[in-house]
């Protein structure tokens, strides 16, 4: 649904990293598609967010972004 602003294990605040880990993730995905090399991991994007926790990493990586689904009418 909605990035936690912070993770579930640690405590730490990972919520306001969201948006440029997924700006950059698209990036990543793009050249993946294009057969290119992409210009950065999300190993290397995650490094440079500052998102060092394998917990607080696991936040990032694993959410699924379902708010479409869950709120249809505006």
């Amino acid at each position: 649904m909605i990035i936690p602003v912070r993770c579930f294990t640690c405590g730490k605040v990972i919520g306001s990293a969201y948006e440029e880990f997924e700006r950059r993730y698209e990036e990543y995905k793009k050249a993946i598609e294009k057969g290119e090399k992409p210009k950065e991991t999300p190993k290397e994007i995650l490094d440079d967010l500052g998102i060092t926790r394998y917990c607080c990493r696991r936040m990032l990586l694993s959410h699924v972004d379902l708010i479409q689904e869950a709120a249809p009418y505006e």
